[in-house]
């Protein structure tokens, strides 16, 4: 689970470096529906990525048990 939390904070740190990073609120129109449309995307992946992570994680020791037994 460790490697799990550890891979979900980098990209998380790196969504957040890149969202400051490509503000758009000096720009003279900033186009901003885009741009939280990204960054809502971006979290939706990052979150969906953990979930599977997860479940492939429960996946192998549940496959491992049953090698196990037999």
């Amino acid at each position: 689970m460790k490697k799990i939390n550890i891979t979900t904070g980098v990209l998380l740190v790196y969504l957040t470096v890149m969202s400051v990073w490509g503000w758009p609120g000096k720009q003279l129109d900033p186009d901003w529906v885009q741009y939280f449309s990204v960054m809502g995307v971006s979290v939706f992946v990052i979150l969906l990525l953990r979930f599977l992570q997860i479940k492939r994680m429960k996946m192998r020791d549940k496959w491992r048990e049953e090698n196990e037994k037999k």
